[in-house]
């Protein structure tokens, strides 16, 4: 029991502090994960969707200091109590999301390391069982330095936590795990490369055979069946591969125009995803720096999924001398963590982007 709450106790801590740390990078990442489990039709708990960045921020500082408790055995009861609880909490909302297909990524690692449902809830088994290791044998988790020594390495791990999310909060993820990062293409991310996987999927063709029902399951041939057609459900039993940047167009009218925007030498996208929530007094700063990069000869747009009404609005407050642009939601939350926030593009090849708190920052050329 000792070496297996040794091992555990190693395993468990440095995989919480892991885990916080990825999600302590990008607090407003994960909080549009938990805005997705409190929506209605998952766990439908809507009056928690406006405090979803304070509660994501809590878990995750609480996440990295329980790690830091564990790995130097200060106040094991509570470090156990804490560890048991929180991965209860995650294995049944690993399994909800896995068994009704509710939400696709739970987002433990956020962008890191993506996990499907099954998979993350296969995870959160293999931790349940290391954290009742722990609790049975927690007599054997004992400190390693003196208590002084330990309450001045948690009182440092909760102070820089808390710096880091105040400096990733008030300007960008430090590092950037998606595809979206500074030097990435948007069009080479949309490729499929030859001979990647396909989709398979299954056929459950149903018909009214002579008053009896009867099921005929395919790869995609339609039966050749002496009977009525019914019904015929679609399962996939194969995923195949998927490009880093999907879902994502700029469009007009209804007319997509990403493919020629995309080939700009000189554009500046400013991303709103939703002008309603909007931080509108940075607009004012906006309007300077979309002024200078039209000087100096780029073509300005602006991505939203609000109305065209908001941005009617929006544009003639401001007087902003340039388009809105609709572009789905979550994409404009995945390419950049601020709202509003500024890109700036050569020919698709993400060059500079921003955080309203950063926009005097850029520089054009």
């Amino acid at each position: 029991m000792k070496y297996l709450v040794g091992f555990s106790r190693i395993f468990v801590g440095v995989l919480f502090i892991i885990s916080g740390f990825i999600k302590l990078n990008d607090p407003v990442g994960f909080s549009f994960k938990l805005e997705e489990y409190f929506s209605q039709g998952v766990l439908d708990l809507p009056f928690f969707e406006p405090h979803a960045l304070t509660i994501s921020i809590v878990v995750v500082i609480f996440e990295v200091l329980v790690g830091v408790m564990l790995l130097i055995g200060f106040q094991r009861k509570f470090t156990v109590w804490s560890l048991l609880l929180m991965i209860i909490g995650f294995t049944f909302l690993t399994f909800y999301s896995a068994y009704f297909n509710k939400v696709t990524d739970c987002g433990c690692f956020g962008d890191a390391i993506k996990l499907t449902p099954w998979e993350s809830f296969t995870k959160d088994i293999i931790l349940l069982a290391l954290i009742i290791i722990l609790f049975v044998g927690r007599k054997h988790i004992t400190p390693w330095l003196s208590e002084r020594t330990n309450r001045l390495i948690l009182f440092f791990a909760a102070v820089l936590s808390g710096f880091y999310v105040f400096h990733v909060l008030n300007h960008l993820p430090v590092i950037d795990f998606r595809p979206y990062e500074i030097g990435k293409n948007i069009e080479d991310g949309m490729n499929v490369p030859e001979g990647a996987p396909e989709s398979i999927f299954e056929y459950a063709w149903k018909f009214d055979i002579d008053g009896e029902e009867k099921i005929i399951v395919t790869n995609g041939d339609y039966p050749v069946v002496e009977g009525e057609f019914v019904d015929v459900e679609t399962t996939e039993i194969q995923k195949g591969y998927e490009p880093p940047v999907h879902d994502f167009t700029i469009e007009q009218n209804g007319e997509d125009f990403a493919s020629t925007l995309l080939q700009e030498p000189k554009l500046l996208m400013v991303v709103a995803y939703d002008l309603r929530k909007s931080n509108s007094e940075m607009f004012t700063q906006v309007k300077k720096v979309t002024n200078s990069a039209i000087k100096k000869g780029y073509k300005v747009i602006g991505v939203s999924a609000s109305s065209d009404d908001q941005s009617s609005k929006l544009i003639k407050e401001y007087a902003l001398d340039f388009e809105f642009y609709y572009t789905d939601e979550t994409t404009l939350k995945t390419i950049v963590r601020s709202n509003p926030g500024i890109l700036v593009l050569e020919k698709g090849t993400i060059l500079q982007k921003a955080h309203y708190n950063d926009f005097d920052k850029l520089e054009f050329k």
